[in-house]
């Protein structure tokens, strides 16, 4: 194998970039982003960068749910499909052929999926600029050959027709980063045998992250006596734990038996899990769309794809479950009954953060990162700056951990993308009054904030989750586990009175668009209550349902017409706990539909979802972007506001709600 210390030198080949095709510029005004597309005369791009850019452009909005049932160059056709106010029609950006591609702040938000990259690579996408990339995409990028870049004046630079060198628009790449763009992606990379020396620090204090990180490097970037990692270096790390489920394995596997051959099996099978939960309960919503059976037809071979490929790699295969849904969310089971503290856990969703619950380091990674582990375990990560999120204090009744989350993305420490690519260490004496399920729940939601993700150090509650599972882990395993050192360096300390947080709701369009529920002057009608997904499905969500449900019956109260109300467990476990405490005739009894484990209406592909624009959603899901969960308005809010709006008919805190009872 090759060794070099720098990417720059003559082993890596010298590129240029000019422009040679189209340049589109998404503006906040999507009537010119169309105008664009259409060839209409007007704003030249330099004019164009002149108005407001689009921000927070999500994955969601690169490339619908649905259309990640290909995996194959009709992605293209499918670019941006659904942008916001859908001024983008099928093939329109494939016509255009864009050779680059300009928007705002945090740079495809949001899921994990490598789709809207290919979607972008085979409309003709080579360069992306942003103010911000968020980090999951801007890593899908790097690894298919798409240039990322954030030095807007070099793009001037390109439209005064300028030819640049690949180095200017890596600047502030580090080694291994870099290289991989020159050699046009990961596996490019790999195939030369390039071995580049990253750097270290001398030692120091570590962080958690810094410690699991460090303790997990691969042997081709061993550390060396009396050194430390060094953030912002990127460093080949050894996963613990693989997961994948039914949208991205088939993509995956075909990469992983092209880059590797047919006879290439995975490392430590025993590693890796297969899930089929996001599609599960789909085939009803599917077939009422008017290509519905071409895409039931689709989702049935992502899971057959899925499961051939999980028996020949003798993979964990986690399937259907006996209830007509999955055994599990992959994010539930890995919590429940998988993640330990320091494992690095690896899956391809973008909140496989929730794992950081039990001390564990888990992000997530696209379909190329995923293949590439499969077969060597490894995953390139850059070591991220930690945000020390000390929470004071204890909640107030009828408020959780997904109001404080949503509290937390407003916070002036955290908003406005201060915590992209960085993780959110949670700390702190209000941590101890914090179950694993509430915990799983702000490390949930880290992606939301922009982070990488998110985590715990483990604790007696820990220990107690881990003594619980059906497979209790060691006891003796939080005697290993890894703790910051006290001198450790944080980028920056948040501290949060979580006493003093309120019920909270995300208004449509962005989970960072939390406010309190109180600041709503006008009354908010609701179609639609959905408590579920891997935020809101856990035995402790299911609790506080229970407990407003529990109320409006005693008062004869329940779900009133035109409105329906939906709860989905996350897994066959929290399914048993509710049964077990009677909240499924509970539940029944207020007028409450039951719904057993799948990702289902959060990813649009199960019952919950809306059917028109003008359908209102209270949702206890994690984010609600333009047409995540079908075309209506979603806002996000705490098991307890669902239950409680679900009641009441329209946004409702469980205050509001008795004393709507009351006056009735």
């Amino acid at each position: 194998m090759r060794q070099r210390s720098n990417a720059s030198d003559e082993a890596v080949p010298k590129r240029r970039i000019g422009l040679r095709g189209n340049v589109l510029v998404l503006t906040e005004d999507t009537d010119m982003v169309a105008a664009q597309l259409s060839g209409t005369q007007g704003p030249s791009p330099a004019e164009l960068l002149r108005a407001p850019l689009m921000n927070n452009i999500s994955t969601d909005e690169i490339i619908p749910g649905w259309c990640c049932y290909w995996y194959d160059e009709k992605l293209g056709d499918y670019a941006y499909l659904g942008l916001r106010d859908k001024k983008v029609t099928e093939g329109a950006l494939k016509a255009f052929a864009p050779q680059i591609i300009v928007s705002g702040e945090a740079k495809g938000c949001g899921s994990s999926r490598e789709h809207a990259v290919y979607a972008e690579k085979y409309a003709g996408v080579e360069v992306v600029f942003a103010h911000t990339f968020e980090r999951i995409y801007e890593q899908n990028c790097r690894n298919v050959g798409i240039v990322t870049c954030t030095d807007l004046d070099l793009l001037e630079a390109l439209l005064a027709g300028e030819q640049l060198p690949l180095e200017a628009f890596t600047r502030r790449a580090n080694d291994i980063e870099r290289a991989i763009v020159h050699f046009g992606g990961l596996f490019g990379f790999n195939r030369q045998g390039i071995r580049i020396t990253p750097r270290f620090d001398p030692a120091r204090p570590l962080n958690v992250v810094e410690k699991i990180l460090q303790g997990a490097l691969s042997p081709r970037n061993a550390l060396p006596d009396d050194a430390s990692v060094r953030v912002g270096e990127s460093y080949f790390v050894r996963a613990d734990v693989r997961f994948s489920h039914e949208y991205v394995t088939p993509m995956a596997a075909g990469m992983f038996v092209q880059q590797f051959g047919p006879t290439a099996r995975l490392e430590q099978p025993d590693s890796c899990y297969f899930f089929q939960d996001h599609l599960s309960l789909a085939a009803p919503v599917l077939k009422r769309r008017p290509n519905g059976s071409e895409l039931v037809a689709r989702v049935e071979d992502l899971g057959l794809r899925q499961r051939e490929f999980a028996a020949l790699g003798q993979g964990h295969f986690i399937g259907p479950g006996d209830n007509g849904g999955s055994r599990a969310i992959c994010h539930n089971h890995i919590l429940e009954a998988v993640a330990r503290p320091g494992d690095v856990i690896i899956g391809t969703d973008s909140h496989t953060c929730t794992a950081g619950a039990v001390g564990a380091l888990a992000f997530g990674v696209g379909a190329t990162d995923i293949a590439n582990a499969w077969y060597n375990r490894e995953i390139l990560v850059k070591v991220p700056a930690v945000v020390r999120v000390e929470l004071d204090g204890a909640l107030r009744p009828g408020v959780c951990a997904k109001d404080v989350m949503l509290n937390l993305l407003t916070h002036p420490e955290i908003q406005g993308s201060k915590t992209l690519g960085k993780v959110l260490l949670f700390a702190g004496p209000g941590s101890a009054g914090l179950s694993v399920d509430e915990r799983a729940t702000l490390c949930n939601m880290a992606v939301e904030a922009g982070g990488m993700t998110a985590l715990f150090e483990a604790d007696d509650i820990t220990r107690a989750h881990l003594a619980g599972r059906t497979l209790p882990a060691p006891l003796d395993i939080l005697d290993t586990a890894p703790f910051s050192d006290p001198d450790a360096h944080y980028t920056s300390v948040v501290t949060v009175d979580i006493g003093t947080v309120v019920p909270m709701v995300a208004l449509p369009g962005d989970p960072r668009n939390a406010v309190p529920l109180t600041s709503l002057r006008e009354e908010v009608r609701v179609d639609k209550a959905y408590g579920g997904s891997c935020t809101g499905g856990k035995a402790e969500d299911m609790d506080m349902y229970a407990s407003v449900f529990a109320i409006a019956r005693d008062r004869g109260r329940t779900v009133p017409a035109g409105v329906q109300a939906y709860i989905q467990v996350g897994s066959e476990a929290v399914l048993a706990h509710a049964t077990e405490r009677g909240y499924l005739d509970l539940f029944a009894e207020v007028g409450v539909t039951v719904l057993p484990p799948s990702c289902g209406a959060c990813i649009n592909a199960g019952p919950g979802v809306s059917e028109r624009s003008d359908e209102v959603t209270i949702s206890a899901q994690n984010r609600n972007f333009p047409g995540r969960s079908g075309p209506g308005q979603v806002y996000l809010a705490s098991p307890y506001v669902v239950a409680a709006s679900a009641i009441a008919g329209r946004l409702s805190s469980v205050e509001e709600m008795l004393s709507d009872g009351a006056r009735a």
